[in-house]
């Protein structure tokens, strides 16, 4: 999970610990009743994974650039419109099938290869290409993007 996020072997190792403490800290807000242990390991450790690739991220801009124009706050309008588009990308992935679905998570929410993504699900790399470009073409229609 963390490695497919984060490409460093220190970034890797920093991120380990971090989801360790972070386990060891908050096992009591684990809830089986909100579904399973394994499901809840693996969104800390994804959740941790991706703040710590932003961390780096920033810290990098950082260094990049010695100033920076000073960023607007996001208007009402703008949170209003991110907002519905998220709606309509969540309704969007739900009439996907199962199949269609766990591709998708793992390459663009878990952000697995396509090498692996192929070995776990017994595709071919090729295939898993082709499904998901062809998903990407559906979503993009679906959700009003431009025309394939």
């Amino acid at each position: 999970m963390i490695g497919g996020i984060l490409q460093e072997t220190g970034d890797r190792e920093d991120c380990l610990s971090e989801v360790s403490l972070l386990l060891w800290q908050k096992v009591d807000s684990f809830d089986a009743a909100k579904g399973s242990l394994s499901a809840w390991l693996t969104a800390v450790a994804r959740n941790t994974a991706l703040n710590h690739l932003k961390a780096l991220r920033r810290r990098e801009a950082h260094l990049a650039e010695s100033e920076r124009e000073p960023v607007s706050p996001e208007t009402p309008e703008e949170a209003l419109l991110r907002q519905e588009q998220a709606e309509r990308l969540k309704a969007v992935l739900d009439s996907l099938s199962d199949r269609e679905r766990q591709l998708f998570y793992r390459r663009y929410y878990y952000l697995q290869p396509l090498s692996q993504i192929a070995a776990e699900t017994g595709m071919s790399e090729r295939s898993a290409e082709g499904r998901l470009y062809r998903l990407r073409q559906r979503l993009r229609q679906e959700l009003g993007g431009d025309e394939p």
